[in-house]
């Protein structure tokens, strides 16, 4: 299935975690990648609060989209938020979920 946007135009964001590396393999330390620009990828933890809700999403962003310093509390701009379904088999078992991925995480007022 495709990727479809996810509009955050009414909501708040801030940063809950602050970005780690996303690891493709983490038994020999290997990075994860963006298959189309080579760019290393991180993962950053956001709460997104809409419409009397908040939710806590694990968000994979490039590093070139990722400033540093970017801490806990930091309300900040979300841009291309996309999610993503997958599904996977693995030793016999099989798991499924949803993936989210963004362009850019900006704080605001920068």
């Amino acid at each position: 299935m495709p990727p479809f946007k996810i509009d955050l135009s009414t909501a708040v964001v801030f940063v809950a975690t602050a970005p780690e590396p996303k690891m493709a393999n983490k038994k020999t330390g290997e990075r994860a990648v963006d298959r189309e620009t080579g760019a290393s990828l991180s993962t950053v933890g956001l709460l997104i609060s809409d419409e009397g809700e908040g939710n806590l999403y694990q968000v994979t962003v490039p590093e070139t989209g990722v400033p540093e310093g970017l801490a806990p509390g930091t309300p900040v701009a979300v841009t291309g938020l996309k999610a993503r379904d997958w599904e996977n088999e693995f030793n016999g078992q099989k798991r499924h979920g949803i993936a989210f991925r963004a362009v850019a995480v900006t704080p605001l007022g920068a």
